[in-house]
């Protein structure tokens, strides 16, 4: 078993205070793989203070300085790929080449784009009579996911480290090897002691504790929309900036007419991809009336031709979701559209044919879905499917809108057609014919999908402050 029940903090592997042992179950057997300590108040409050005390002389590095600094851990960190993508693949679930090709490296490509973006940055510009400036904002809480941990994490901690900031990281519980692992990149890359602090935990153990810290002046969350309501309202006493990226439920809107066989692999990839456990996947297919028959058919095959299988052997598979709680949620929202009369194309409930252990579910397709069902209101987070009937066009970008959730949505079809509809949806991401984002492009939410942005320019200005200076000039 690996075994990480230190947390890191001031530069030093410290044992907790009052922390409790806990078992990090491998969802692909259900039997335990890692151990970790569960934090404290106590553990945040040390690591907290470590990065008040870090912030004095970090805040004041050159930007030269900090861009040495994330090429060591470029450098530190791409020697480490196999260790992180073994951890990843152990803990939540992906398979070891999704670990090892995208899950891993993800966390580096973060590095890479936040050292690009701070070469590029205006620090300074003038204004009438005054200066402004960007300058670093102080201790920034982070507390993250686990269904592409490096990810979330590398997004956060590479802009702060970048703005001069200082930080406490709090991963998810479900996913602390990989976090474990970059704090001995950090280490290794001589981060000086208290810039880059981690304390493992759970929610109402430590990042309760981290968001309602008077000493913390930023906290960074990536998570459900539930957690992120009750994030808000413990920083809300301190007025501390809340930066959130919540859920999701995006549409692929299919244009009519559009070449099913070329558009639709590279968007349904996206259910798919990493057991469907992907904020961004574009899980609700709106197809025009006269190709739903052809969508349908199309989608099926795609998933009848989808392997579940063991996530420790290479291959083109598809993992188990990350716990037995995904595992229940899944199988009810199943088990919902069945009941609410959606038409079960492909998959439906229950683990896959052999598998009678580990959180695996059938690449499942409904159709005949309606815009106020569960299944397509709800976050599914699993290879889940749903198509849905439009007439015309403007009924396609109302029922594309028609969620609580803005953070991506996918228009299959073409590009330049779809140009005149991306305007329309109300999502911070829109993707054609694709899925992913641009590492280098700003990513975040509308609605009750967050608040701020990550990535590039646009995400290490949000680990920043905004001080105007006046009578400079004459």
């Amino acid at each position: 078993m690996n075994s990480y029940l230190d947390h890191y903090i001031d530069g030093a592997w410290v044992k907790s205070e009052g922390g409790r042992r806990h078992a990090v179950i491998d969802p692909s057997t259900e039997q335990p793989v890692t151990e970790i300590t569960l934090g404290t108040a106590a553990d945040a409050d040390k690591a907290v203070a470590a990065a008040r005390r870090a912030f004095e002389s970090w805040s004041r590095t050159s930007v030269d300085e900090r861009q040495a600094v994330l090429q060591r851990i470029m450098a530190e960190y791409k020697a480490r790929i196999p260790d992180l993508a073994k951890a990843i693949s152990q803990e939540m679930g992906a398979p070891i080449g999704l670990a090892t090709m995208a899950q891993a490296p993800t966390g580096l490509g973060h590095f890479a784009a936040t050292a690009k973006a701070l070469a590029a940055f205006q620090f300074e510009e003038t204004i009438g009579k005054a200066r402004v400036v960007h300058e670093p904002l102080g201790v920034v809480a982070m507390i993250t996911p686990w269904n592409w941990p490096l990810n979330q994490i590398c997004a956060k901690v590479a802009p702060a480290l970048a703005a001069g900031d200082t930080m406490v990281l709090k991963p998810s519980e479900e996913a602390p090897g990989c976090a474990a692992i970059l704090a001995e990149i950090m280490h290794a890359a001589g981060v000086p002691a208290g810039v880059f602090n981690l304390v493992q935990g759970d929610g109402p153990g430590v990042g309760a504790a981290l968001s309602a810290h008077k000493d913390v002046d930023m906290v960074s969350f990536t998570g459900s929309t539930r957690a992120g309501i009750l994030i808000a309202q413990a920083a809300a006493a301190t007025v501390k900036r809340v930066h959130q990226e919540l859920g999701g439920k995006a549409a692929n809107l299919v244009l009519e007419g559009a070449d099913l066989a070329a558009v639709l692999p590279p968007t349904v990839a996206g259910v798919l991809a990493n057991s469907g456990q992907s904020c961004i996947a574009p899980t609700r297919l709106l197809v025009h009336d006269s190709q739903v028959a052809d969508a349908t058919a199309f989608v099926k095959a795609m998933m009848e031709q989808t392997r579940v299988g063991d996530p420790a052997e290479m291959g083109q598979q598809i993992g188990p979701v990350v716990n037995k709680a995904q595992f229940d949620k899944i199988q009810e929202l199943i088990q919902s559209a069945i009941d609410e009369g959606a038409t079960l194309v492909t998959g439906g409930p229950g683990r896959p044919d052999g598998r009678n252990a580990g959180y695996y579910i059938q690449p499942t397709l409904f159709a005949d879905v309606t815009p106020e069902m569960r299944i397509a209101q709800e976050e599914t987070f699993g290879p889940v499917a749903t198509i849905t009937r439009y007439a015309d066009q403007d009924e396609a970008i109302r029922i594309a809108n028609d969620t609580p959730y803005g953070l991506s949505a996918t228009i299959s079809g073409d590009p330049a057609a779809a140009a005149e509809v991306a305007g329309r949806l109300r999502a911070g991401l829109v993707t054609i014919n694709s899925w992913s984002p641009d590492l280098g492009a700003p990513f975040g939410g509308y609605k009750q999908s967050g608040n701020g942005r990550e990535n590039g320019r646009y995400g290490l200005a949000d680990f920043m402050e905004v001080k105007t200076v006046v009578g400079l000039h004459g």
